[in-house]
């Protein structure tokens, strides 16, 4: 339950509906979180979907307070689908620089797919992507003429070019 400390402030040319100061009013809410919050409810001019974001920042104008939580679900997104495409279902380790570590890799990876996927116009998804790139990584061939070739054909190439086991030359 809530309850409205002061008057909401409409800004609707923004996309603001209303910012207001609450508390909250249950004996339980109050006991976890006494003090006021702020509800700034937003409607994305995009989607026309309509949202509401508590936060104890008082200080940011409420369509920067909009725009961070809006940014914060394309994080989400973005580690999902890390999780999905990258393999990455656990952290390798469980210190804080082993997990950096990991993310990192796994941003440079996905920054540096998208950057070929753009520069080669190529029409493959990102996720078809990993999936070629996981299949030739360790076989010597020329990525550029694999990924002119559409995806559901990628397979029969595979099996006529590229050798069954990896020979090392020394």
């Amino acid at each position: 339950m809530l309850s409205h400390h002061a008057p909401c402030r409409a800004h609707q040319k923004k996309g603001i509906i209303a910012d207001c100061l609450i508390r909250l009013n249950s004996p339980e809410s109050q006991e976890h979180y006494p003090d006021i919050l702020r509800l700034v409810t937003y409607i994305d001019q995009e989607s026309g979907e309509e949202h509401q974001f508590f936060t104890n920042n008082f200080k940011l104008a409420a369509r920067t307070i909009a725009y961070l939580y809006k940014s914060r679900w394309q994080i989400e997104i973005f580690f999902k689908w890390i999780k999905q495409n990258l393999k990455i279902k656990s952290f390798l380790g469980t210190s804080k620089n082993a997990v950096m570590s990991q993310i990192w890799a796994a941003m440079i990876y996905y920054l540096l797919l998208s950057f070929f996927k753009f520069q080669t116009k190529c029409r493959h998804s990102l996720h078809e992507l990993t999936r070629i790139i996981s299949e030739i990584l360790l076989f010597n061939v020329n990525l550029i003429e694999i990924l002119t070739v559409p995806f559901n054909k990628f397979i029969a190439v595979k099996r006529k070019k590229l050798p069954a086991q990896l020979s090392f030359n020394f």
